[in-house]
């Protein structure tokens, strides 16, 4: 009798056990639905393209075209500590800032990236990219180097496109052809685009794509390409 108790209480057990691990794995897949659904629910961020390259490369003319095309790319307005240049205007090209208000915003983990160049200080806010993806548009950043790294590490599935003239050579006749520049500005320009491409060399998958702007059709015709294959456009 004692022995026939016993033999029940371990069937009886096992079948217990067996119960509170069914019951255990339904609950795992119930949980695993509703994080599902609730994901479902969280807003989807709408990609980030960036553009880098020194000036006279050609990238904001690319990116002119890119956005006549395209609708849904919308530019995100970066902040800046330097004085506005004839025809700038405030919240078009740049949200001009005074260096106390960005440093303190800089402090207060309100930038997704910030970089020094020139004495004055450059940076994109979250909130300037957040409000172009809250209308569903993707957001174009123009960044330095120093940009591209900050966005980088911050894992945002971001693609990184680098625009360059075919020769240092060539990007200093486009920009003295500009007529824009002192000698000063201009051999400062030189040596800054110079440093990072030197520098783009040692770090090949900092960039997902590189352009050489030697013929401007042909290089919208690759930066068009990569946002086809990269689902940016259709």
């Amino acid at each position: 009798m004692a022995t026939g108790d016993i033999e029940i209480d371990v069937k009886d057990m096992k079948m217990v056990n067996e119960t509170i691990e069914k019951t255990k794995m339904k609950h795992r897949y119930l949980d695993l639905g509703l994080q599902a659904e609730q994901e479902d629910l969280r807003p989807r961020s709408s990609p980030i393209l960036v553009l880098s390259g020194p000036s006279g490369s050609g990238k904001s003319t690319l990116l002119s075209k890119v956005m006549a095309e395209f609708p849904s790319f919308a530019f995100g307005i970066s902040h800046t500590t330097r004085a506005p240049r004839a025809g700038e205007v405030h919240g078009r090209h740049y949200w001009f800032s005074e260096r106390q208000a960005m440093e303190r915003q800089i402090a207060a983990g309100e930038f997704l990236e910030h970089a020094s160049f020139g004495g004055n200080l450059y940076g994109t806010s979250f909130k300037s990219v957040e409000e172009i993806q809250k209308t569903g548009r993707i957001c174009v950043l123009d960044l330095e180097l120093q940009g591209v790294r900050n966005v980088k590490k911050a894992a945002l599935g971001a693609k990184f496109v680098l625009i360059k003239a075919p020769s240092i050579e060539a990007l200093e006749e486009r920009l003295r052809g500009r007529k824009t520049e002192s000698e000063d500005s201009l051999k400062k320009r030189l040596k800054h685009a110079k440093e990072d491409l030197d520098a783009i060399e040692d770090d090949p998958t900092l960039f997902d794509q590189v352009i050489v702007n030697d013929n401007l059709e042909y290089a919208y015709g690759e930066l068009r390409m990569m946002l086809l294959k990269n689902g940016f456009v259709q």
